[in-house]
């Protein structure tokens, strides 16, 4: 494979896994995951995806945490993962539509079974997330701490990289004045 062609494959792949992700934020599935996963492989060729990297990285992390805290979010967390699995069950088996379905026939179980396997393949990414998340944060306040001290330190880097900007913007400013 050429480099041209590589660094093209590369931009599409990390623009679409970022858009998934953008995508699943508001649908089922890793949403911060997916974004990250789509920066990691812009990052290699845009600076700006390199700068917001480990924010979003850090972010996913503390939503990780979070998520194992209590046992009522761990059991919501699972119940949840587990009816995404169901329900791509549910769609891979494609049952005819029921008689009390209000619209055409077309519109059950839309997407047919391939929106079913990514709906299977989404339980088994957030039960294995939440297994990580399970075993490096759960009763483990110092894990917990250390990941905020990061996230401190990565807002505190990312303000001084603004002001940073800010400052060299007044320059040319000041210069194109002049």
């Amino acid at each position: 494979m050429t480099g041209a062609a590589k660094r093209l494959l590369l931009e599409v792949l990390g623009w679409l896994l970022l858009l998934a992700g953008i995508a699943a934020i508001v649908l089922p599935g890793p949403g911060l995951l997916l974004i990250a996963a789509g920066l990691a492989v812009l990052s290699q060729q845009y600076t700006w995806a390199e700068r917001l990297l480990d924010p979003v990285l850090l972010r996913a992390l503390r939503a990780a945490a979070e998520g194992v805290e209590t046992w009522p979010r761990i059991i919501a967390s699972t119940i949840g993962g587990l009816a995404l699995g169901a329900f791509g069950a549910l769609w891979i088996v494609g049952p005819d539509a029921p008689s009390w379905w209000p619209v055409a026939d077309k519109w059950w179980l839309f997407g047919g079974p391939w929106t079913g396997v990514t709906l299977v393949i989404s339980c088994l990414i957030a039960l294995g997330l939440l297994v990580y998340s399970y075993r490096r944060f759960h009763g483990k306040p110092e894990a917990r701490a250390a990941l905020e001290g990061r996230i401190h330190e990565a807002d505190d880097e990312a303000e001084e990289q603004r002001e940073r900007m800010r400052h060299r913007t007044e320059e040319r400013r000041r210069k194109d004045e002049e």
